[in-house]
């Protein structure tokens, strides 16, 4: 899009500046368990996101240098897990691989039917994108080992000991020890609101295989060394805190690990910490009379676990601190990526969550050998300073994607001990796009939680995907947790009163879909299908260039809320222009074909506008004013219709009370009860 210049060159003063773009970039969005089919909040709280971006960014730097990727997670405890609750009860009576492959299915067909985009939706665990997945983790792992950023700690893992075998992840489920936490879901070595800590600490353990409490066995495995990277994560978080692309919620969180060990005591157990205090390591005692606990403060995490242990031994209650701890790469798991063989041990698997933060690499691969290209070239895309990675997550997942995934790659960079600066041709540090938590029914939804939020699926028996697609992206969930609240899922909602999603979408259905019918039936009923030759008014010109602007600001930074307000802005102009402009139907017919071409311009720039969010309705105009995909390209953002088409295009005929938005079939009956 040309800016407009004064004599001296300058952009003018009251022209909003344009953000700048990559020229390449990868989009992900967080990967879903393969145990499950998708619920609302993969969808509604991050993947509907993501994909919206990743369709403006094709809209805005090509499609050929846009790869939008995600995937199901194949594996890990939950999954396995899963599958031997339902195949011991024969709700499942085919194997775990075929267990994870039929939901991989569904989670797919959710995803088109909802309109969501990835030029991969792969899998870790089946077929070629598994082959090129154990690739990488090989490669990657091998590369961390080389670099002497790994290291073997034996700690102590849960066995069950009426079983008979150690228990991983989900098999063991106890209350999180992490101060201020207060998660009741707290599992092997991490909480359901992704607090990290060692086995040992979990509060109240119980097999879920038996129901037992189960006692504590040494393992060794690989750890990252995370607590090497204080100091850069630092560097980074400050550098995060000046950009505006990057939401608080995720410099904030990040902060908050990048703290010292601490020990949050009872006061109950005060005196008796007196007696033990000359024993524990040095440590510093913070003095806080007016708080229900006292802390001690270590300068090296080792020292904490100690602190840890004696306290336990003395029977006396603790809670630690958010802190880096070691990062565990390895597990004993059977289904599981193999992790590969460093210093003669064997049989052992990767840790889910660390082959899920570089799956999107294994995808991005596993994608350019699809179409044909050399996988060395996802480098373009993951190690290069012309391009951006845009990692769409959930709040809960910050830990993951905001802590162990960027100091992984600043391990595989090289990076001077002095800078978290990424030189050219190294991973470079991806842009966190965190949502906060989609509660349901004011309440946060968890699958595994008591609150069991709507199966993706299901909501599409009352909505049509883009109701759903744009109530949610004008929610605002980057910048607070907001309550999703379906009427037909509701049991307090009043009969008479108005569904949110409905309402949301009305601007579409009714207001936006009158404009365009009403363009199109004006035309004809003058006897004509032509598009009209005249160009937009100028002022037409300068409302269409100040909504692009405003909206592509606000893209940028992610403000998707703030899109749809420029769109209703927009929108609710151009129909207060068509009721004036059109009302009198004994104007001058070359009078009423200038309204026509302002409107076309107004229908026109909305739908690029609007392409990205609303992808079913804009392509079906497309298709309706016969042109092709080259109307969305933001290279010719401003200009009409006329542009993309020879004098006297004609527009396909319009047939009455055809739609281009509408409500779902499941509304109009509930108007006719």
């Amino acid at each position: 899009m040309a800016r407009n210049r004064n004599k001296n060159g300058a952009a003018p003063e009251h022209e909003i500046p344009r953000p700048e773009f990559p020229k390449r970039a990868v989009i992900t969005g967080g990967m879903p368990y393969g145990n499950k089919e998708l619920h609302f909040g993969h969808v509604g709280g991050m993947l509907v996101f993501a994909d919206t971006y990743a369709r403006f960014l094709r809209d805005r730097i090509g499609k050929e240098n846009v790869i939008f990727v995600s995937g199901t997670d194949c594996y890990g405890s939950p999954i396995a897990e899963g599958w031997r609750i339902k195949h011991d009860s024969g709700e499942f009576p085919g194997t775990l691989e075929e267990f994870v492959q039929s939901n991989h299915d569904k989670q797919k067909a959710t995803l088109d039917a909802y309109g969501i985009s990835p030029n991969l939706f792969a899998a870790s665990g089946l077929g070629r994108s598994r082959d090129i997945h154990r690739e990488v983790t090989d490669w990657f792992l091998r590369a961390l080992y080389e670099k002497g950023q790994l290291e073997r700690i034996s700690t102590m893992q849960f066995y069950d000991e009426k079983a008979g075998c150690f228990l991983n992840g989900r098999q063991v489920i106890g209350k999180c020890p992490v101060e201020g936490c207060t998660s009741e879901k707290g599992y092997a070595d991490e909480c359901d609101l992704g607090h990290q800590y060692m086995p040992e600490n979990l509060l109240n353990p119980v097999s879920t295989l038996t129901g037992e409490t189960p006692t504590m066995k040494p393992v060794t495995n690989w750890y990252f060394k995370l607590r090497d990277y204080e100091t850069l994560m630092k560097d980074w978080v400050e550098a995060l805190k000046k950009r505006k692309d990057v939401r608080p919620v995720v410099w904030k969180t990040i902060d908050e690990f990048l703290k010292p060990p601490v020990i949050y005591v009872k006061r109950e157990f005060e005196e008796k910490y007196l007696t033990l205090r000359d024993t524990m390591p040095a440590h510093r005692y913070l003095e806080e009379p007016k708080k229900p606990s006292f802390t001690i403060e270590f300068s090296e995490l080792h020292d904490c676990d100690e602190a840890c242990r004696i306290l336990t031994e003395n029977g006396i209650r603790y809670r630690t601190g958010k802190t880096l701890v070691p990062f565990r790469l390895t597990g004993n798991i059977e289904w599981g990526v193999p992790a590969p063989v460093l210093e003669n041990e064997e049989g052992l698997t990767v840790w889910v969550w660390p082959e899920s933060l570089w799956a999107p690499i294994s995808f991005t691969q596993t994608y350019l050998e699809s179409i044909g290209r050399d996988r060395e070239e996802w480098k373009d895309f993951w190690c290069s300073r012309e391009a951006n990675v845009y990692q769409f997550i959930g709040q809960d997942n910050i830990y993951f994607y905001g802590i162990a995934e960027p100091a992984m790659w600043m391990a595989q960079q090289a990076a001077s001990e002095k800078t978290a600066d990424v030189p050219e041709g190294k991973l470079q540090l991806p842009i966190i796009v965190a949502n906060h938590h989609i509660l349901f029914l004011d309440k946060k939804a968890s699958s595994s939680g008591a609150v069991k939020p709507p199966m993706a699926d299901d909501l599409l028996h009352y909505y049509t995907p883009e109701q759903l697609r744009m109530h949610w992206l004008g929610m605002g969930l980057g910048q607070r947790s907001v309550c999703f609240c379906p009427k037909p899922f509701n049991p307090d909602a009043a009969p008479d009163s108005t569904d949110p999603v409905v309402k949301d979408g009305l601007l579409l259905s009714n207001v936006y879909n009158r404009m365009i019918r009403t363009a199109f039936y004006t035309l004809q009923k003058l006897g004509t299908s032509v598009l009209p030759a005249l160009p937009p008014e100028e002022p037409f010109r300068a409302e269409a260039k100040k909504a692009v602007l405003e909206y592509e600001r606000h893209m940028a930074k992610f403000a998707f809320h703030q899109c749809t307000y420029v769109l209703d802005s927009y929108i609710r102009s151009g129909s207060k222009y068509m009721a004036r402009a059109l009302a009198d139907e004994n104007q001058p017919a070359g009078q009423t074909m200038q309204a026509l071409a302002n409107l076309f311009y107004m229908i026109r720039i909305t739908a690029v506008l609007l392409h990205p969010m609303a992808p079913f309705g804009t392509e079906k105009l497309r298709e309706y004013l016969q042109v092709d995909e080259r109307i969305w390209s933001w290279d010719t953002i401003l200009e009409p219709l006329t542009y993309f088409v020879e004098e006297g295009h004609t527009l396909r005929f319009l047939p009455p009370r055809t739609d281009f938005f509408t409500r779902h079939e499941s509304q109009f009956a509930s108007e006719e009860a």
